[in-house]
């Protein structure tokens, strides 16, 4: 029996929006969207998931939707250390005991943190699109290739750019999608139908948070201090992940993913999709889901 729907669960400090659907006793699998993006990311690859016995459930982010703060007086941070924290939440709310996690951009940085530092068993399966792990350090070398495909970071730094995301947040993240989908014309309504999400009174803010304080040009949130702690004291992650990665992303660049087996004890695998931008599960959703599918499919699922 199909169940699909959208309800609202308490964490700590939000009340998240998502939606469930697939069979009910279907193995859990939590899709995680981007920015700037939703839900409706993974519409074209949930089919996939469902066919093979999948149940899927697809929470709206902090500052993303109907997802909201508990509190007028919390701090809206976007720290990628609290989108982790956020998912490990989240699924202690809907009691998963265990669950497999694919992300998207910001999501796929919260997959690697909650399985850094949950494990494998909490997490069975951990797949990242777009992003490779080891690359949210301050202090981390880049090519000047990808300095310039950063340069939305660079210019949410200046009080221009922060009137940029309150203001005009559809302009801005409408060129966003443009630019990092160049081999494919992303329909209006496609764009309009993900936009509604980004009238969140949140938003702005806590995307703002998000990008200054990844290069340390906003204050962290104390409460995540030992979670930051652990990361940084052992990187590596011992759930099996899958790494998929768009051959044309233009704003993390393929080379960004490569080398990365050293932060992985358990199974991994990296496919790059020739000529595919930063939306794989988008653009090119019957690959990905030919590369997820078996990948989800393959070792059992631990406990429920």
């Amino acid at each position: 029996m199909e169940n699909t729907n959208q309800k609202f669960i308490e964490t700590s400090s939000l009340l998240v929006a998502y939606e469930i659907s697939g069979p009910d006793d279907g193995n859990p699998v939590v899709l995680l969207h981007g920015w700037p993006d939703d839900v409706r990311t993974w519409d074209r690859i949930l089919p996939a998931l469902h066919g093979c016995g999948m149940q899927t459930i697809v929470p709206y982010l902090r500052g993303f939707g109907p997802t909201r703060f508990l509190r007028s007086d919390t701090k809206r941070f976007g720290q990628l250390s609290a989108l982790g924290q956020d998912l490990l939440e989240f699924a202690d709310a809907l009691k998963l005991r265990s669950f497999a996690v694919v992300g998207h951009d910001w999501g796929a940085r919260a997959a690697y943190i909650a399985s850094c530092v949950a494990g494998f068993g909490r997490i069975s399966h951990c797949a990242a699109l777009s992003v490779g792990w080891g690359t949210n350090d301050p202090n981390q070398s880049m090519s000047l290739k990808q300095v310039q495909n950063y340069w939305y970071h660079w210019y949410m730094a200046l009080d221009r750019g922060v009137e940029l995301v309150r203001n005009d947040r559809d302009v801005f993240t409408r060129y966003i999608w443009n630019i990092w989908n160049p081999g494919w014309e992303i329909s209006d309504d496609e764009f309009d139908r993900t936009a509604v999400s980004f009238a969140n009174p949140d938003w702005a803010e806590v995307v703002v948070h998000s990008y200054r304080v990844r290069w340390g040009l906003a204050p962290t949130d104390p409460t995540l201090a030992d979670f930051e702690e652990r990361l940084a004291r052992n990187p590596e992650i011992s759930v099996p992940t899958l790494v998929i990665h768009g051959g044309a992303d233009p704003c993390n660049d393929p080379s960004t993913s490569e080398g990365k087996q050293r932060f992985f004890k358990g199974n991994y695998q990296r496919v790059v999709l020739d000529g595919i931008g930063h939306f794989p599960q988008r653009e090119a959703p019957m690959e990905v889901a030919n590369v997820l599918v078996p990948f989800l499919s393959a070792n059992n699922f631990a406990i429920k």
